[in-house]
């Protein structure tokens, strides 16, 4: 294994562990103080929660830059953004999915922790799978790149209102395989009706949200190599951008419609780091003009967005 590793980034194995470990023990914190309970979580408790695993990812980028060199530090920091802009996409498809099952405001919070542990483990074995196939078929770059290309294309022509989330391929197989209840158990996934365990709404909205963090890793893991071809750098900034995810959904919930221009922005940056990948032989772009690159598509997108919303509602007075 310790072979592998070397092969594929320059963080050792202890390094590996101890992070798994450390971010074992914050999820547990993390439903400890969070998950328990019927209540809803307040914008404040998801505020605190939130900058809690901001301020945790940006203390350990800045001692993995230090131990490791400003280079890769700054590769960190890049894929962190880069995943973090990806995952307010998501919000959107999680609205839906809440919006369709009706499932209720204080119990949402259960259905995103166990949609973001799923997350955890599927990114990491794609970081994987990928960084070893980028040490074994170079030429799978060119295969990375036009992903993201063909994908911020996609961005730029699709809608999310378009989905359709319980006629999800996912729900049709689970219907089909075990029964459904259109009935809530509390904050259960199952209850029991007739002597018949059957899936309560709860559990059928965890499964499309795990499908849905499989479809956006086909963005994010071509998307996070463009930035880095170091596995642990790829991993560790992943990781780190999805586990806030759930606090950011009670955070950016009522705001993030607001966010008309989110989607070009992301067409942008996807377009951006898609090219980045196919130019590698030709010409690599240094890892601090791709951060700024992707900053500024981000910062516009923001204060665009919020500027015509602005003076829409100015208008409307």
């Amino acid at each position: 294994m310790s072979g592998f590793i070397s092969e594929v980034s320059v963080a050792p194995s202890w390094l590996w562990v101890s992070f798994c470990i450390g971010i074992l023990i914050l999820l547990i914190i993390d439903l400890s103080l969070f998950g328990k309970g019927t209540d809803k979580i307040s914008r404040r408790a998801a505020l605190i929660e939130s900058g809690a695993w901001v301020a945790i990812s940006l203390a350990f980028n800045l001692w993995f830059g230090y131990a490791f060199g400003k280079e890769l530090g700054v590769e960190f920091l890049t894929g962190y953004l880069v995943e973090k802009s990806l995952s307010v996409d998501n919000l959107f498809v999680i609205l839906l999915i809440f919006s369709s099952f009706k499932i209720p405001a204080n119990y949402q919070h259960r259905v995103l922790f166990y949609g973001v542990l799923g997350a955890v483990v599927l990114r990491a074995f794609f970081i994987i799978v990928g960084a070893k196939l980028l040490y074994l078929f170079h030429w799978i770059l060119y295969v990375f790149g036009g992903v993201l290309l063909f994908t911020a294309i996609k961005l730029l022509r699709d809608s999310d209102e378009k989905m359709d989330v319980k006629e999800n391929w996912s729900i049709r197989i689970l219907k089909a395989l075990m029964p459904t209840a259109n009935k809530f158990n509390g904050n259960h996934f199952f209850l029991v009706e007739n002597g018949v365990k059957k899936a309560t709404p709860l559990f059928l909205a965890l499964i499309v949200i795990e499908v849905t963090d499989l479809v956006f890793a086909v963005d994010s893991i071509p998307a996070v190599f463009a930035v880095t071809q170091d596995a642990f750098v790829a991993f560790a900034s992943n990781i780190l951008a999805i586990l806030g995810l759930r606090a950011l959904y009670f955070v950016l919930a009522d705001w993030v419609v607001k966010l008309r221009y989110l989607k070009p922005g992301l067409a942008a940056v996807l377009g951006f780091v898609g090219v980045k990948m196919i130019l590698m032989d030709i010409y690599k772009i240094p890892s601090w003009v791709s951060l700024l690159v992707i900053f500024s598509i981000l910062l516009t997108v923001t204060l665009g967005s919020w500027y015509v919303a602005r003076m829409e509602e100015k208008k409307l007075k």
